[in-house]
């Protein structure tokens, strides 16, 4: 069963998901309210990690019934936030934890286990209208989205700083871009899509040239990748990032450009991204409150089923890309060893 982000969390679908797995449990010869297991696990961060929790929590509490759960999106620095504050039990992220947040969890006492449980890929967006466009090298985003930027509103107005730029390790530019206004929309500084898109594309650059390691501070900024979809698809002039699955899930409303990070135009594909010859690919994680698993037996159950072949499942229902079979069991050994 495959689910939008839209369908992951509508009651239809959790309870479709449960009386599968009921199902299950009952060829099998198991009991949903065998194990007595109670209970509330608290799920935040990463929204794009959290379609996959949502479908692993539902099927989970559909055969746990004394166990509730809540998954919301905010955004992995949010979701590390909480983590380290001791205020959620497990924090999805699409980035590895930083050294700040490392801290914060130190000064805290809050031990964790970070556990990786798919891969996703960065899609760069723009309106199907925009067809003057069809693959952006990382020279050619950083003249459109860097901080060298700021004022830019046109797509034209930066072509001399990607020529500036020049080809090379950054990828080939491909100016002249059209002259045509730019409206960029894409996820705000709490997200770690914008985390990883500034590793990706902007920091390199931006440590060689001097300038500020960030994007442009001057485009519309949201949380809501759906927000997102909505002004992309809306202006023959739009540019913008979102994780790969959320794109693809809307293939019919907006265009995912090739990307050229220094080897080539690429399009994002379940395949390139896998592979990683997609420049712009990235690990998901899921980070557990180790103490908190420790002591409560619901939460360790979670993880298991999280990390069993049914939870795990959730990884390509939820459309993004399986852990190869020798990650998969690294994730796993590192929880058995906690």
């Amino acid at each position: 069963m495959t689910l939008t982000r839209a369908q992951v969390r509508t009651p239809a679908t959790l309870a479709l998901a449960g009386m599968l797995l009921l199902a299950a449990c009952g060829n099998s010869g198991g009991s949903p309210d065998s194990s007595g297991l109670t209970g509330e696990i608290i799920i935040s961060g990463s929204s794009t990690v959290e379609p996959i929790s949502s479908i692993v929590a539902g099927d989970f509490t559909a055969a746990n019934t004394g166990v509730d759960y809540s998954v919301d999106g905010p955004g992995t620095g949010d979701g590390f936030a909480l983590l380290c504050e001791g205020s959620i039990d497990v924090a999805d992220a699409s980035r590895p934890i930083d050294e700040e947040e490392v801290a914060l969890c130190e000064e805290a006492g809050v031990t964790y286990i970070e556990l990786q449980i798919g891969i996703d890929g960065i899609s760069v967006i723009t309106s199907p209208g925009n067809t003057e466009v069809t693959c952006l090298s990382f020279a050619d985003l950083y003249a459109l989205t860097g901080p060298e930027s700021q004022g830019v509103d046109t797509w034209d107005a930066a072509n001399g700083l990607a020529d500036e730029i020049g080809s090379g390790d950054f990828g080939e530019v491909h100016t002249p871009f059209p002259a045509k206004p730019l409206e960029i929309t894409a996820p705000g500084e709490e997200s770690g899509t914008y985390d990883t898109y500034v590793e990706f594309v902007i920091a390199d650059l931006a440590e060689e040239r001097g300038a500020d390691e960030a994007t442009r501070p001057d485009y519309q900024a949201s949380a809501d990748d759906n927000v997102i979809i909505e002004n992309i698809a809306g202006s023959d002039g739009s540019l913008g990032w979102v994780g790969f699955a959320f794109a693809d899930e809307n293939a019919d409303s907006v265009t995912s450009l090739e990307v050229d990070g220094g080897s080539g135009c690429v399009a994002p594909t379940p395949e390139t991204i896998a592979s990683g010859d997609y420049p712009m690919s990235r690990p998901l994680f899921i980070y557990v409150n180790a103490d908190e698993a420790a002591a409560r037996p619901e939460l360790a159950a979670f993880v298991d089923y999280y990390l069993s072949d049914e939870g795990i499942a959730a990884v390509t229902e939820a459309d993004y890309i399986a852990l190869e079979p020798d990650a998969l069991e690294a994730t796993r050994s590192a929880w058995e060893s906690r």
